[in-house]
């Protein structure tokens, strides 16, 4: 079974009664979902989706959808309230929209759903037209039988059924109960895109104002009767687990403290108050012996270390992709150049802390609330942590409070089965917070990477490319996804665009000691840092200007053609510098390009030195994602991109010495601070390919851009980030 068969599957791992605090494998975000229908959404679409499973008119006239996917700041319930409203003809201010629970039919990739990838809209946008296509072919329907006309004789206005010979009117809240029994239609008609009125418009957000009110509810927001507070101390290095505690009669006599428990990996306390419990759990003293953890974190682990390590290593350089004969034009160049380029450990650093609540009903079932991107595969671990069948496990879905991969099943790295473990034990509803302390040291982080680089230059530019992908990618990890064969480990070096006429992308495995993770563009994140930086070197070493040299390159592909030209004009032209800027500073431009999750990007960014460190003044992004639902959406979700991505390729590094992360909240991991923060420029490009993803998109070219833009300026190329770490000269 391929690695990809086991996703769509969507088996979990088996997990040990034992050691299930300590390693819940099970699936988690995978990169390479077909954005093609299932058969089973195939199977669906010929039937008619279940319309009043997923729709809800009310007799004022407003509607209630379920959404399939999950909220967490991306807008989704907005985008699937256009796409849906369209259809229906109803207003999209006119929706409520809420997480659907896990299960059918809101499993709607083939058996499961992940939030992630950026594929909600482009997996979905079909059915949902399709849903709001039905649900108004039914309200027709209805209104017919009522009048006793045919349905062909009557059209919609927003909300309204019409028979425009009578001059009858009724709303679709005066419909509904008769509507919602019919039958789904098993054919529809769709909208023509040219009569479209909601969609490709900027439909303000449905969740701003509960948001900005504080209406909006997460998991650390959620309440159950009789429910008690818990928090964790975890062991300092994964493999580790408590022995004893010693001060354990004076925890148990702190004031609220109800229980303490000792769980593989870690201590908890139970109280009826959070901060009584993190108060106990801080004060216990613990004893820390070996264990029985899925992935023990070796002790020595140094990430100064992995990385020479993988800097040197050799071995089976598996392909990934290849054309024409890179290794004989290389052997044959007149000029060769090389380097080594690496990416740092990031975390996720969402702005909640992870939480759940677990509770287990007299009837035998349990109910957790929890922060999650994939309902199905949660709700079968969590069946399988509290030895439960599938079907007595329901899993209430909370708004996100930030995404960028980071609630996901990764082993050791989310609070449910812990507080699933604490329900059992004390016979009570308990919801498990842990403080960003413990957030920190269970994250699963993107991983270290790198990536050996030989190119052969011409007078025009690379006539041969080769790169060596050292590493492991979270797909290996997570699906046993065969070397070579994993897109996370080398996505953003290979699946690249250009005319190189002979290029070889080569992966070679080492495993990762880390519980590593899918963060932000995944692989693209680092991995377009590096491809993008050596393209420029290349373009240095054959004395070409990088975006000239890129054009030339792109000759025969007018979609990337039409976005270089694109983000060039968006800037003003470019011009690489060095230049001096209004206030008397040395600036420089550097260019890159990205071709993540379906669509395509292009960014320049502007920068220069302020005490010896980088400073981004302006990043203007050009971005094709073929085809849009809400303007103002995807503009959101570039600059928010943009904003990741710079943050990450100026600050942001996670390190370990002696099998531990050295950073345990923001204090020593520096994240972007809004002074820092560049203007952003966005220009959407529209090819009409098919849709591609917007909330990854934007990020992967904003590094390399700056990076670029960096060498262009000090004539220093950066090959390993973040650039904090290095020191520049000049002002």
């Amino acid at each position: 079974m391929t690695f990809m068969q086991k996703l769509l599957k969507q088996a979990p791992v088996n997990v040990s009664r034992r050691g299930f605090l300590s390693g819940t494998g099970a699936l988690v975000l995978s990169t390479t979902l077909p954005v093609r229908p299932s058969k089973a959404q195939e199977a669906e679409a010929a039937a008619g989706p279940a319309v009043p499973a997923f729709l809800e008119i009310h007799e004022d006239g407003t509607a209630k959808l379920l959404s399939p996917f999950i909220e967490g700041g991306q807008g989704i319930y907005t985008t699937f309230a256009q796409v849906v409203g369209e259809e229906l003809d109803l207003a999209p201010e006119n929706f409520s929209v809420e997480i659907a629970p896990a299960g059918p039919p809101y499993d709607v990739m083939g058996g499961f759903r992940i939030t992630g990838g950026s594929m909600s809209t482009r997996t979905s946008y079909e059915l949902m037209r399709q849903l709001g296509a039905s649900a108004r072919a039914m309200f027709l329907e209805a209104a017919a039988q009522d009048w006793g006309v045919d349905a062909s004789e009557l059209t919609t206005e927003p909300g309204m059924v019409v028979h425009e010979a009578s001059g009858r009117r009724a709303g679709y809240g005066e419909l509904a109960a008769v509507a919602m029994d019919l039958p789904v239609p098993a054919e529809v008609t769709l909208r023509d895109p040219s009569e479209f009125r909601w969609i490709k418009t900027p439909v303000p957000r449905l969740d701003v104002r509960d948001k900005s009110t504080g209406q909006a509810k997460y998991s650390i927001d959620v309440e159950v009767d009789g429910m008690l507070l818990a928090a964790v101390q975890h062991a300092p290095r994964l493999g580790l687990t408590p022995a004893s505690v010693s001060n354990l009669s004076e925890i148990e006599a702190m004031r609220g403290v109800h229980s303490v428990h000792l769980l593989d990996g870690a201590v908890a306390v139970v109280a009826g108050k959070f901060w009584q419990a993190r108060r106990a759990v801080e004060a216990a003293e613990v004893e820390w012996t070996e264990g029985e953890a899925q992935w023990p974190m070796p002790a020595d682990f140094s990430t100064d270390v992995f990385r020479d390590t993988l800097a040197g290593k050799k071995g089976e350089i598996v392909e990934v992709e290849a054309k024409g004969d890179a290794a004989s034009a290389l052997e044959s160049a007149d000029t060769v150049i090389e380097a080594i380029y690496d990416a740092p450990f990031v975390v996720h650093g969402q702005l909640e802390p992870p939480s759940a609540t677990a509770r287990f009903n007299d009837d035998g079932t349990l109910e957790v609330w929890t922060s999650c991107q994939a309902p199905e595969m949660f709700q079968g671990t969590a069946a399988q942590v509290a030895g439960l069948d599938p079907s007595q496990v329901s899993i209430h879905s909370q708004m996100l409070g930030g995404f960028f991969g980071r609630h996901f099943l990764y082993a050791t790295s989310n609070p449910f089965p812990q507080a699933i473990a604490l329900a059992k034990a004390v016979g009570q509803p308990v919801k498990l917070i842990w403080t960003r302390e413990e957030d920190f040291l269970r994250d699963a982080p993107r991983p270290l990477g790198l990536a050996r680089f030989r190119g052969a230059i011409g007078p025009d530019g690379p006539t041969a490319l080769s790169v060596e992908v050292v590493g492991e990618g979270p797909t290996g990890r997570w699906y046993d996804a065969p070397v070579g064969s994993d897109p996370s480990a080398t996505e953003g070096i290979s699946g690249k665009s250009y005319a190189i006429a002979n290029s070889h992308v080569g992966q070679i495995f080492h495993p990762n000691p880390a519980v590593i993770g899918y963060w932000r563009a995944v692989g693209h994140s680092m991995h377009d840092f590096m491809y993008e930086g050596f393209l420029d070197e290349i373009a240095g070493a054959a004395g070409q200007d990088p975006f000239e040299m890129r054009r030339a390159l792109l000759t025969d592909n007018q979609r990337l053609s039409t976005l270089l030209e694109a983000v060039g004009e968006l800037s003003g032209g470019w011009q690489p510098g060095p230049f001096e800027a209004e206030d008397g500073s040395q600036r420089a431009r550097g260019i890159a390009m990205a071709s993540p999750f379906g669509s395509e990007a292009a960014a320049i960014a502007e920068v220069s030195l302020d005490g010896g460190e980088v400073a981004v003044h302006q990043v203007w992004v050009a971005i094709d994602p073929g085809q849009i639902v809400n303007p103002a959406i995807v503009e959101a979700q570039v600059q928010s991109a943009v904003a990741l991505g710079v943050s990450q390729t100026l600050v942001e590094e996670l390190t370990y010495e002696d099998g531990e992360p050295t950073a345990r909240n923001f204090d020593l991991y520096p994240i972007l601070r809004p002074d820092q923060m560049p203007e952003v420029h966005v220009r959407i490009i529209e090819s009409g390919a098919p849709m591609g993803g917007v909330g990854e998109p934007g990020l992967p070219a904003v590094g390399p851009a700056i990076v670029n833009a960096v060498a262009t300026l000090t004539g220093e190329r950066i090959r390993s980030l973040p650039l904090s770490k290095h020191e520049f000269g000049g002002a």
